[in-house]
């Protein structure tokens, strides 16, 4: 049952879902769960193994819960008496620990071209779970994208407009067109996302926030997204571009602030 519960874990992660090993670490007295039992809690509330069932399972799947929403480990210790905060007469104490493992971030190129093979690589690298969208067939085939975990044809605005999104998510609009770009766009603005970004330029952007806000987009919305995409250094090749846009994602997900680190103050001794 333990490697069950750990390959669980391990293909929830991959998936890009939220999971939690519970471990028992220590049992005094009479309890109806083992020292060293686990159990995986994921975040739909599903669960696999048990450290022992009753009012102390349900406490400590909501404990899980909890800690996976705020992304942090987190300690638990339960007196199994009347008196106790579980109302269990085991007569004993169990302690354990709650460990929430990191997601894999979920990387979604609408647009199969050179520029979305670019940012698939530097995706795949930085160990991301990729989705590659495209209209062409041609352009969204195992053959051009080996290691992706998604690969969808079909309608670019109609696809992402019924992808799941979160805030474990980062979108990046590199469609063949203008008009898929807008598309694209009108299908996720407004919903909760790490980032999403659009290529373009300044012009095309302001053109599409403008018939985006005549079709009843929010204004305030439209501003939260990144476009044009990427950050300043490219001298315009994909490559380049790709790892601009790149640079501007992790600059989102890890709070940075985009400086030279050698703007910070150093005392040479």
């Amino acid at each position: 049952m333990e490697g069950k519960i750990m390959l669980e874990i391990a293909k929830r992660i991959d998936r890009g879902e939220k999971a939690a090993l519970v471990t028992l670490t220590g049992v005094d007295g009479s309890s109806p769960g083992k020292s060293g039992s686990i159990m995986g809690v994921f975040f739909d509330h599903t669960t696999l193994g048990t450290i022992g069932g009753g009012n102390l399972e349900f406490q400590v799947i909501n404990s899980a819960i909890e800690a996976m929403k705020i992304g942090e480990n987190r300690e638990f210790e339960f007196t199994l008496a009347a008196e106790g905060s579980l109302d269990m007469i085991c007569g004993g104490k169990v302690r354990g620990y709650i460990k929430v493992f990191q997601r894999r971030r979920k990387l979604v190129i609408a647009g199969g071209g050179h520029l979305g093979v670019d940012l698939y690589k530097l995706g795949k690298y930085l160990n991301m779970y990729t989705v590659i969208i495209d209209d062409r067939e041609e352009y969204v085939n195992e053959e051009r994208f080996p290691e992706a975990d998604e690969l969808l044809c079909g309608d670019i605005g109609e696809i992402l407009k019924n992808y799941s999104l979160d805030e474990g998510s980062y979108l990046v609009i590199v469609t063949r067109g203008h008009l898929g770009d807008k598309d694209a766009l009108k299908a996720v603005v407004g919903r909760k996302i790490a980032y999403a970004g659009m290529i373009g330029s300044r012009k095309k952007v302001v053109e599409s926030y403008r018939d985006l806000m005549d079709e009843g987009v929010d204004k305030e919305d439209l501003l939260k997204i990144y476009s044009p995409v990427g950050l300043d250094i490219s001298n315009g090749d994909p490559a380049e571009i790709a790892l601009g846009i790149m640079a501007e994602i992790l600059q989102v997900k890890n709070n940075g602030t985009g400086k030279h680190m050698r703007e910070v103050k150093v005392i040479i001794l």
